[in-house]
């Protein structure tokens, strides 16, 4: 059980109301003389967000009031109740009414409990929800234990997870929950995976592609790929330092597909699952690659350099490639791939490519069912061109501006040619600005979303 929850008996625990400001007439008449005149006296309306805490005779808490707003409105947030666990006072609290949303009620107060401690004492809340009858604890405990996974591994800045102490991550996982844990370095990469190697020599941090397998070979084969780049300068193409400031961030597909991954494991899926992480340091040297080099790819495709700062999709390539040939029945890779794709959809709303229809539908209506947004983007093929190289198979970076989230998708799926179920998704991996259960700093985006698909299907 996630610690924001407690097994307390009910009744011991002081009652929360989440009450829309249209029902709050309703609900305020349902409270005794001293409560009501209380709550009108310090302005209560239900508005979102609004909280008020009701004193009891002897002076303690007695009851807790939280606004949701209007919850028919277009700016309405199923994650509102993740304020609470930084408003509320130590003690045990329960739900006291029931509400429509009450499975992301309760995921946004464990959500909303995450604190990144690693460098400073970090208070947790001392909030305690004894959840709701009705609520499947086990399965929002892997949830919100995921996305603290994903938040740990994005918010440790670089000089604490390298490619090494990423490859210990995922190996810690793999031993928690009894999976096959393989891992390729350095130079021992060159031969087999020549675009991997290319982004990460430079660095004095070798290079990795970590390679998990777990679950019974008879089960459906689902693989994970994700990027993991450690850190990312750009290469010889070099960011500026505002482009630079969160790049510490770059290996958040690598921290999300690890967190996909927990919860599979953890819920015991019926399928046969392989992760698989190129885990690299883009970084600055003399034997840095340069725009116009040209590498051939575990495929077979020669690829041209248009740009030393597209590296997520070289390293991609070749971890994509490998997993095809084992030709499984889903495929999926996250990355934090392109700023195309923030202009497009913001930091909130990844943006997700496939030639599945059916996997499309399902997975937006997953997406839409955790609060965990989603939106689909065309493999447009009148583009496919715009990767053209004049002296190789095909250029990681075409030179005009358009359409570079999309561009990304194309090029990595010339590496996908035998799995014919495949799904990219092009996150942000950070939430800039804090909102309810989502605190400023590394996110986990997609992985609740694809656990709830792959839930539905293999469970």
């Amino acid at each position: 059980m996630h610690p924001a929850f407690t097994t307390a008996p009910a009744e011991e625990a002081v009652p929360i109301t989440l009450v829309a400001e249209t029902a709050w007439e309703t609900t305020g008449a349902t409270l005794d003389d001293h409560a009501r005149r209380f709550a009108e006296a310090n302005g209560f309306a239900a508005k979102a967000g609004q909280y008020l805490a009701l004193p009891a005779a002897n002076g303690e808490v007695s009851h807790i009031l939280f606004g949701l707003g209007n919850a028919a409105g277009r700016s309405h947030d199923p994650f509102l109740a993740g304020k609470l666990p930084g408003l509320l006072p130590a003690g045990t609290f329960r739900f006291a009414n029931a509400i429509d949303d009450m499975h992301l009620a309760t995921l946004a107060f464990a959500l909303g409990s995450y604190r990144f401690g690693r460098y400073r004492k970090a208070d947790a809340p001392k909030a305690r929800l004894v959840p709701p009858d009705d609520i499947d604890v086990a399965d929002i405990s892997r949830m919100a234990d995921a996305a603290a996974l994903a938040r740990d591994l994005i918010n440790t800045p670089a000089n604490d997870m390298g490619p090494e102490e990423l490859a210990a991550a995922a190996q810690t996982l793999a031993r928690r929950f009894g999976a096959d844990f393989n891992c390729i370095v350095g130079d021992d990469l060159r031969k087999n995976f020549p675009l991997i190697h290319a982004v990460g020599m430079a660095s004095p941090r070798a290079p990795r592609l970590i390679d998990m397998t777990w679950g019974d070979s008879a089960h459906p084969k689902v693989t994970l790929v994700g990027k993991g780049v450690c850190f990312d300068t750009g290469g010889v193409d070099l960011k500026p330092a505002t482009g630079m400031q969160i790049m510490k961030k770059d290996m958040g597909g690598a921290a999300n597909v690890l967190a996909l991954a927990l919860m599979v494991m953890d819920a015991k899926l019926k399928i046969r699952l392989r992760v698989l992480i190129p885990a690299v340091e883009n970084a600055v040297a003399g034997n840095a690659f340069r725009p116009l080099d040209v590498f051939p790819s575990r495929k077979g495709l020669s690829v041209e350099i248009g740009n030393t700062d597209a590296e997520g999709r070289l390293v991609l390539a070749d971890a994509l490639a490998l997993a095809d040939e084992g030709k499984p029945d889903l495929l999926i890779d996250l990355g934090t791939l392109t700023g195309a794709a923030r202009v497009a959809l913001g930091p909130d709303i990844p943006p997700f490519y496939t030639s599945d229809e059916t996997l499309a539908r399902d997975l937006s209506r997953c997406a839409e069912t955790e609060n965990d947004p989603l939106w689909r983007m065309p493999l447009w093929p009148a583009y496919d061109a715009w990767l053209d190289s004049k002296v190789a198979d095909i250029n990681n970076a075409p030179s005009g501006g358009f359409a570079g989230s999309i561009t990304c998708a194309l090029f990595l799926q010339r590496f996908v040619e035998a799995t014919t179920s495949w799904l990219h998704v092009d996150i942000y991996g950070w939430t800039p600005t804090a909102k309810p259960a989502r605190p400023e700093g590394g996110e986990c985006q997609a992985a609740r979303a694809i656990y709830r698909l792959l839930g539905e299907r293999y469970g």
